[in-house]
């Protein structure tokens, strides 16, 4: 993971950063949520490519014993019907990272994901996919914009279930599950140099 941290890192100096080339993000949703993320975009060689890196951290257990803590990437490649950094584009994005969720309350099943697992159980563990999304960048000025993207994809993931969301007693260790559905939902705030 620090790997993809650094080799973004790397692109953006080595990129020519002019008027309409860079922008850095927030992604409100998960703001709000309780996960604080940034992003940062540049163009490519080509106006109608730009390509996203959004990173997004939770260390925190909340006060009515929902336990959310993670850590991922999601790189991103994104088209864009007109210029970059405004009006539509299509994107392929991944992503990975590591999780420590328990005893969230989520009783439904989504395309082969039991959700209801989430209640009075904590899992550990880590995860990669990848996915399609839609996006709309709303100007709202000269260098603010308004995002809107929505994407669907698929995570392979590994990791250990525990009997409550506090004790420590291991139900099963290192079992892999597979999820398909919504990756990716933003609202973000964008500044554009």
């Amino acid at each position: 993971m620090k790997n993809v941290i650094i080799i973004a890192a790397f692109a953006v100096m080595t990129v020519n950063l002019s008027a309409q080339d860079f922008a850095i993000k927030s992604n409100v949703l998960s703001d709000v949520a309780g996960s604080a993320n940034l992003g940062i975009e540049f163009g490519g060689g080509n106006p109608k490519w730009s390509y996203d890196i959004t990173g997004y951290y939770s260390p925190w257990d909340r006060s009515n014993g929902v336990i959310r803590k993670h850590l991922y990437v999601q790189p991103e490649a994104r088209w864009w019907f007109c210029d970059r950094f405004s009006g539509h584009f299509l994107a392929a994005h991944a992503h990975g990272g590591i999780y420590n969720i328990g005893n969230i309350d989520a009783d439904f099943k989504f395309l082969g994901s039991d959700l209801s697992q989430l209640k009075g159980h904590r899992f550990q563990g880590w995860f990669v996919g990848a996915g399609v999304a839609y996006g709309y960048a709303l100007i709202l000025g000269r260098h603010w914009n308004l995002e809107f993207e929505l994407g669907l994809g698929y995570a392979y993931t590994r990791g250990d279930k525990y009997q409550c969301e506090e004790c420590g007693d291991t139900i099963y260790e290192d079992r892999p599950a597979h999820y398909v559905g919504p990756t990716k939902a933003a609202i973000s705030l964008v500044y554009v140099f």
